[in-house]
């Protein structure tokens, strides 16, 4: 596209086109001015957000054609049955990826204002919260990414591949700092003590290893396990880690020496998840039989089964005040479930594959899932109602239409909604209305190219 501006002739105050521009290396440039503040843009935001074809920009303007009157909508009172809007669910956008492939881990920072994705992908995206921008993508991977988690400090994020490593990355840059390595298979879990000062790693080796903070180096092997080690999850109080595995069988260490405490025999599936209440005195696992367990603590004695649902149980997580019990699925639902009875409370139904991984915000306020349906959806809690998708319009498909704006003239973070959405006012327009993947002003695209950008 030219950088020439493309205006209509009209007087200045009319709407002007001006191309915007994604250069080599991600940079944005504009052909006349920096970002222009939309002004009163709460009160066009049905137009900078409604729906146009992909070779179709809708300006933000409103015509200068009167429209046809709308009926006031007093003439005709809405029947009692009708719910009202605040009442109405909001749908999933159509189309709206996360990520490119399977999103395979998510996790929360500590103070709950950031969103780590792991993906088959390759990629790791951190996501700004509540607001959904995405901040990042770290691609420094040569593996699909199992697992992601945070310092209990919110300083360092570490990821575990397919690579067979584990790497540390520091925050809120994103820079690589370290790569594990010792692992001789896939790494499927990563978990840090709740005092940073150590970092265990769950393999496809059947190990599992602990490493010292924040200098990396390898403390010890902990061996027992005989088949791959899905999951790992460190106590409250750091003093015992769980191990999930293949091999059917959940174990506890003691910790900092990592002798074996118990091993816990009942599921007949693989363990694939594993997490410890808020208090340590329950342990929930997740397992290929379908059924959810919890565990009394220390002794390990079984609490109780739950079958948890029609398919394997991928994912398993409680909430910060130890109320609530969620679970992801291979029959692409989540359940939440209050403790601790276990009964289900709601089921969540809006992915349509396997939930891979399901994570509480740190204030209990919201759960987020990832998805091999390559989507991430953030839920409200109590109620279990859907709130959002986290959305890359670069490797959304073609069939999703949305508006991305940056909250402020950074344009660090860009936001993506579906079509119809408000834009609050003063955010800065970056691409109106577009299709999936053909919005190269932004994106993760490695190439430049433009799209023209009508500010109000």
């Amino acid at each position: 596209m030219s950088d020439e501006p493309c205006t209509p002739g009209q007087q200045d105050d009319a709407p002007q086109v001006f191309a915007v521009n994604k250069q080599m290396g991600g940079k944005w440039t504009f052909n006349r001015r920096d970002f222009i503040k939309a002004a009163g843009v709460t009160a066009a935001a049905g137009a900078l957000a409604s729906c146009s074809s992909e070779d179709e920009v809708v300006p933000t303007s409103t015509p200068t054609a009167t429209p046809s009157p709308t009926p006031a909508p007093t003439a005709t009172p809405a029947p009692t049955a009708t719910p009202s809007p605040a009442a109405t669910p909001i749908p999933a956008p159509v189309g709206a990826r996360a990520h490119a492939d399977t999103v395979f881990s998510v996790a929360f920072s500590p103070d709950g204002t950031l969103l780590a994705s792991g993906s088959f992908d390759e990629k790791i995206k951190l996501w700004s919260l509540p607001d959904g921008a995405l901040l990042d993508t770290i691609r420094d991977n040569t593996g699909y990414v199992f697992s992601v988690a945070f310092s209990p400090d919110g300083t360092l994020l570490a990821s575990g591949s397919a690579d067979k490593t584990i790497k540390l990355w520091s925050l809120p840059d994103g820079a690589l700092l370290r790569t594990l390595e010792g692992h001789t298979d896939n790494v499927r879990s990563v978990a840090f003590s709740p005092d940073g000062t150590l970092l265990a790693s769950g393999s496809a080796d059947k190990t599992i290893k602990l490493w010292s903070l924040p200098d990396g180096a390898l403390l010890g092997t902990l061996e027992g396990h005989t088949g791959y080690v899905f999951s790992v999850a460190f106590s409250p109080d750091g003093t015992l880690l769980a191990s999930g595995s293949a091999d059917k069988t959940i174990k506890l260490w003691s910790l900092p020496d990592g002798a074996l405490l118990h091993t816990l025999e009942s599921h007949t599936g693989p363990v694939v998840s594993v997490a410890f209440s808020p208090d340590g005195t329950l342990l929930a696992s997740g397992s290929g039989d379908k059924t959810i367990k919890l565990w009394s603590l220390p002794d390990g004695a079984l609490f109780y089964t739950r079958p948890g649902h029609t398919w394997d149980v991928e994912s398993v997580a409680i909430s910060p005040d130890g109320t609530l019990l969620a679970s992801g699925s291979r029959d692409k639902t989540i359940k939440l479930r209050s403790l601790p009875d276990s009964v289900v409370r709601h089921t969540m139904r809006d992915h349509t594959d396997t939930i891979f991984s399901v994570a509480f915000s740190p204030d209990g306020t919201l759960l987020a899932s990832g998805s091999k349906d390559k989507t991430i959806k953030l839920w409200s809690l109590p109620e279990g109602a859907y709130a959002m998708d986290l959305i890359d319009i670069a490797v959304s498909t073609g069939n999703f239409r949305g508006a991305q704006y940056s909250p402020d003239d950074s344009g660090t973070g860009v936001i993506t909604l579906p079509c119809g959405s408000p834009i609050p006012a003063g955010a800065t327009c970056i691409c109106n209305c577009v299709a999936g993947g053909f919005c190269s002003c932004v994106g993760d695209s490695g190439g430049s190219g433009g799209h023209y950008w009508y500010p109000n």
